[in-house]
């Protein structure tokens, strides 16, 4: 099922995609009780799938990504985090840091895994059984504070404002049973400059919840990024490519879907 989240008159409201592109209300919480309803309805605002409660990243996680980047292959997975202040939803901008300026700021396309129930010391076995479903996401970087100016940590480079946009939709785990055999892709400016599969990740999804989980409670809500492919704009030859003002880009994962945001300048 494909459930999209929309600016309903009374507030951030729940809907089921049909085939035929209608809509029909769900009501309650999508991570307690929650019902499907008959109610056709004509969706508001296309708004981020869910509202994170927490947003961890894996990063190099791609083994042609890891190559590109000059980096050793990891022997676990590499956490970082965002913060909820990130998010972004779908056809808004993504915003070129000002104040706190970057000149380098980077795409990556990365399936996003939304964990559905409470979720700790689970094994790879059973791992996708937390899993309410899955989406698009943007990892958008600003590669000079990441690599040059964090203090040797990435996440200052990773966590400004409108740097996680989701979407367009959450699929659940019965359209997509198999996370790790999805075509991926970055367009910018109309351009393909990522194509490749989720096939590609060193960890795959299972591996990462059962690592995540351990000692540690994956609360529901919480959005796990797990990777980007090649092709990244800071590994481009001869020269890198960094969003600017004006550019639109387009996250594309099959059986999902498209996100696409503009870039502006922060005001």
């Amino acid at each position: 099922m494909k459930i999209i989240r929309h600016l309903s008159p009374n507030g951030p409201a729940y809907a089921a995609l049909q085939p035929d592109g209608s809509a029909l209300e769900i009501t309650g919480d999508v991570f307690g009780d929650h019902q499907f309803t008959d109610t056709v309805i004509q969706p508001g605002k296309l708004l981020a799938p869910i509202q994170p409660t927490q947003i961890l990243c894996i990063g190099l996680n791609y083994a042609k990504h890891a190559a590109e980047s000059g980096a050793k292959v990891p022997e676990r997975p590499v956490l970082f985090v965002k913060g909820i202040n990130a998010l972004q939803n779908p056809g808004d901008p993504i915003e070129i840091p000002t104040k706190l300026a970057s000149d380098e700021v980077d795409y990556e396309c990365e399936l996003a895994v939304v964990i559905g129930k409470p979720c700790k010391n689970v094994s790879r076995e059973n791992a996708l059984d937390y899993v309410l479903g899955y989406t698009c996401a943007n990892d958008v970087s600003a590669r000079d504070h990441q690599i040059k100016l964090g203090g040797g940590q990435w996440c200052r480079g990773k966590f400004f404002d409108t740097f996680a946009p989701l979407g367009p939709c959450l699929v659940t785990t019965d359209e997509i049973t198999n996370p790790n055999d999805l075509k991926i892709a970055t367009i910018l400016n109309g351009q393909r400059v990522q194509d490749w599969t989720t096939s590609d990740m060193i960890f795959d999804i299972p591996a990462i919840i059962e690592y995540l989980s351990g000692s540690t409670t994956l609360v529901p809500g919480t959005v796990i990024l797990t990777g980007t492919p090649q092709g990244v704009g800071m590994a481009a030859k001869p020269n890198p490519v960094w969003l600017k003002e004006g550019d639109s880009v387009s996250i594309e994962i099959e059986k999902i879907g498209t996100l696409t945001n503009p870039v502006v300048n922060e005001a």
